[in-house]
């Protein structure tokens, strides 16, 4: 396939959308349908594409081909240059991803792969595909809020980041490819996906990195690459750009030529669910090794699993599920009923005891990642310290229709689509309930107390 020698700018406001969804909504032939690997964003994990994931399969896109990458230490380093305990390098990053691709292509036998990132994780597709040999591997990459021109283009402001838009990592990666000035490598097929306004590392302004009042020298258009397909989906924020369902309608369009069947989760009758339980850290089981994210598993913790009341949290009967896991993390298989709530709860030395609460899954997955936490040295004059949390996807207060135990916006949730998590600090030992609400997806829980070293996670699907 050729690469279009311009750049074509897609708008997908309310009647692209209708268009798009009431296409043609015939099953793509086993030959539309190749292994699709899906690259996580800075800090992130494999965990936050399960419902893009489930989209493709309420397509009829097999399981085995969708595939979600997990870098065992998924942070960015400061100077790229510069060796960092932890954090990972571009060359390192992109090394992970060659060698995930090749391990999907044996697996499956395909000659290529679709590669679909966000943020970060676009950072590597883009080396992988320009300087790592990749581009004969893959038949199409989908860019998700990548910032492609940076984070920030100020020259000589930590341009050894490699989200500085003037440092060597991105003036090597955005230089012509040819005479049209294309900043794509052929022959793969390309698209972005942006917000128009609403991306936060797509600002002009520096409020986001800390730099309030000052000049980024990036637009909202900085995720935009020359000689791509560059679609624009009004209000979508940084992590929608990949995850959100508009996201998936747009990358189901340009892979098979034709819209999406649906773009909601069709349900499964029965589901089977497993995932890692991950810690944080240079070494995980080591506290003193730092309290940054990893993708690493957390050998000897315990995961045990309760079926609880939607109204209200509270458990009912007897666990449903024990595990203490072994080396490789695993804390599954688990069935779980398809309309029934969950309450999760993890410990393992070192941690706190995490009450985590998830609303009812719709389909199974091996990529139910659950995170152990450790309560902040700010966090332990609180009686009770409940999270609501949407990995997906940031709280907008001018967009979103959301509460969290009775407080609406969330605390901490300011305007824009700049937070993803709200804590409540709670004076009361007292154990009760507590509930949060985002554009229709309700989750329930109870409070645990700090002094006993627990916290409460609520997590959204959305």
């Amino acid at each position: 396939m050729s690469l279009p020698r311009f750049t074509r700018r897609l708008w997908l406001g309310a009647a692209a959308s209708l268009l798009l969804l009431t296409g043609c909504a015939t099953r793509p032939s086993l030959q539309e349908m190749p292994p699709v690997v899906f690259v996580h964003g800075n800090g992130d994990t494999a965990a936050l594409w399960h419902t893009t994931i489930w989209r493709f399969e309420s397509n009829g896109w097999p399981r085995e081909r969708l595939h979600a990458i997990d870098v065992p230490y998924p942070l960015a380093r400061a100077d790229d240059s510069k060796p960092e305990a932890g954090r990972t390098s571009t060359s390192e990053h992109m090394d992970f991803l060659k060698t995930e691709v090749d391990q999907v292509l044996q697996r499956t036998g395909a000659r290529q792969v679709v590669l679909m990132a966000n943020s970060r994780g676009g950072n590597a597709v883009r080396n992988y595909l320009q300087n790592g040999g990749g581009a004969t591997k893959v038949s199409h990459a989908i860019l998700g809020g990548t910032p492609n021109h940076g984070v920030w283009a100020i020259p000589g402001f930590r341009e050894g980041n490699e989200f500085s838009g003037t440092g060597p990592f991105l003036t090597g990666l955005n230089a012509p490819k040819n005479a049209a000035g294309d900043e794509v490598t052929g022959p793969v097929r390309w698209m972005t996906i942006r917000s128009d306004n609403n991306d936060k590392f797509a600002q002009p302004d520096g409020r986001w990195i800390g730099m309030k009042g000052s000049p980024t020298f990036v637009t909202n258009a900085g995720p935009e690459l020359r000689g791509a397909t560059n679609v624009v989906i009004p209000r979508i924020d940084h992590r929608e750009t990949a995850f959100s369902s508009a996201a998936f309608a747009a990358t189901f369009q340009f892979i098979t030529g034709r819209a999406p069947a649906t773009t909601a989760v069709t349900p499964e009758s029965t589901i089977t669910l497993n995932g890692k339980i991950t810690g944080s850290g240079l070494n995980p089981t080591d506290p003193a090794s730092g309290n940054y994210p990893n993708n690493l598993p957390l050998p000897g913790a315990r995961i045990t699993v309760f079926v609880i009341d939607a109204q209200t949290g509270q458990r009912l009967g007897n666990a449903v599920h024990t595990q203490t896991v072994n080396a490789n993390g695993l804390w599954g298989p688990f069935a779980a009923g398809p309309t029934t709530p969950h309450e999760f709860v993890v410990s393992a030395p070192g941690y706190a005891t995490t009450h985590i609460y998830r609303s009812a899954f719709a389909r199974s997955s091996d990529i139910i990642h659950l995170h152990a936490e450790r309560i902040a040295e700010a966090d332990q004059s609180a009686q009770a310290l409940v999270t609501f949390t949407r990995p997906r996807g940031y709280f907008d207060p001018a967009r979103d229709a959301m509460q969290f135990d009775g407080q609406t916006p969330p605390p901490g949730v300011v305007p824009g689509a700049g937070v993803s998590s709200s804590k409540i600090k709670l004076p009361q030992a007292t154990q009760r309930t507590v509930a949060a609400e985002f554009n229709g997806e309700k989750l329930v829980g109870l409070t645990w107390p700090v002094s006993e070293n627990h916290v409460t996670v609520l997590e959204l699907h959305d």
